[in-house]
């Protein structure tokens, strides 16, 4: 029998965004990508589905695949996990970012954690489902808002569903998890169960307009970390490549899910193009070549800035190379007040300048959650508030009060 596991949400929310890796001083310039990037092409909208991964998409989520690339040119969207249920200091109500700037982020990340977790019984009394309601409710607003859902997965591992964390994970677990999930494998039908609770997620998402809503799923992620039970030295390449197909297939051929982009999204550990792609599993299963990154960030001034844009730099010119979306698919700074201060100008400076420099073209941001304790997007009266709001009204930064019609396509 698998143990019970009884969640703190505050506590497991706040310290699973953050990448436990050590911030490297080193500077490096891009190499490895193709330098006769075509910066010219423009995306026509009856070509979009060619170049993604489900030619049957949804034409909402053909709109939202050409949206997001359309305004990588000259635009980025600003956006934050969870930013409908998880608050500094529990203040509920409006999300965070809406408090300080009077708008939403123009996109919401949120988690299929809970609701593929052994303890979700889908009865209305359990926690877990109840969890899987607001986020059901949340990814609805969104929507209905104009913004962008984004799903990530921290997948707990498959023997006793307690962890995602190698450092709370046994031995056996750690060397054989990954393996058992894959075609052949001991806990592949586990595994398939769980796509069975995605699929039926994703494909029961209804807005109010009554369609189905597009989401960006972002599954195994920071893979090139140590940390998750997925991460680089618990399997091959092959190996990687080979659950990453699978997971797409069966999404997409077994369960008809037709409205969702998938998002490929290593840690901050890679300075060249063919180390980036070193697990990636080919153009036909991959629409966002996203990263993820805190380190660069941590108190690394102009050298951490110049890391993470030439980082951002490579994933911009393969996405223009693949005519896919390039994306900074988690980021920030975590200030606890009494323990940590504030980064001078890391909003409107150092993230800003990191994503823009150099004529990249991200599509979106998003940063991680606040929490009861901590904070990456501060809330009026704090002294990094005015940074903040000076970053999102930069000129190429997008909130919910300046988004394009994501869903249509012109």
């Amino acid at each position: 029998m698998k143990k019970i596991f009884i969640i703190i949400i505050a506590t497991a929310i706040s310290a699973i965004g953050c990448s436990s890796d050590t911030p490297k001083n080193t500077q490096f310039t891009p190499s490895g990508s193709n330098d006769d990037t075509n910066d010219s092409f423009i995306l026509n909208p009856n070509d979009t589905q060619n170049y993604m991964v489900n030619p049957n998409a949804t034409q909402e989520t053909v709109a939202l695949f050409y949206n997001l690339k359309t305004l990588s040119k000259d635009k980025f969207i600003i956006g934050q996990q969870d930013a409908f249920n998880s608050f500094y200091n529990n203040n509920q109500g409006d999300s965070d970012i809406k408090k300080i700037t009077g708008h939403d982020p123009g996109l919401l990340g949120s988690d299929f954690m809970f609701i593929t977790d052994d303890n979700n019984d889908e009865t209305a009394s359990n926690w877990f489902y109840q969890q899987e309601q607001k986020i059901i409710s949340d990814a609805i607003e969104a929507y209905n808002k104009g913004l962008v859902n984004a799903f990530s997965w921290h997948f707990r591992e498959p023997y006793e569903g307690n962890s995602f964390y190698v450092s709370e994970m046994t031995d056996f677990q750690i060397n054989n998890a990954f393996q058992s999930i894959l075609p052949g494998g001991t806990n592949h039908e586990y595994y398939k169960q769980k796509l069975d609770k995605v699929a039926q997620i994703t494909n029961n998402l209804i807005g109010d307009d009554g369609k189905k809503i597009p989401i960006i799923f972002r599954p195994f992620h920071e893979f090139d970390g140590h940390w998750f039970w997925w991460g680089k030295p618990y399997c091959t390449a092959n190996q990687y490549k080979q659950l990453w197909q699978f997971t797409v297939t069966y999404l997409k051929d077994t369960k008809n899910v037709d409205n969702m982009l998938f998002a490929f999204s290593p840690d901050n550990q890679f300075s060249t193009a063919s180390e980036y792609l070193e697990r990636y599993p080919g153009d036909n299963y991959v629409d966002i070549l996203g990263m993820d990154n805190y380190g660069d960030f941590n108190n690394q001034g102009e050298i951490g800035v110049t890391n993470a844009n030439n980082k951002l730099q490579i994933i911009s010119n393969l996405a223009k190379e693949k005519v896919k979306i390039a994306a900074l698919t988690e980021t920030g700074y975590a200030v606890t007040p009494g323990q940590n201060s504030p980064i001078q100008n890391l909003y409107s400076n150092n993230i800003y300048n990191a994503i823009t420099n150099n004529n990249n073209e991200i599509a979106f941001m998003m940063f991680w959650n606040n929490t009861e304790n901590s904070y990456y997007t501060p809330i009026p009266g704090m002294s990094d508030a005015t940074d903040f709001i000076q970053f999102t009204e930069k000129t190429k930064s997008v909130l919910e009060n300046n988004m394009p019609n994501m869903y249509q396509l012109p």
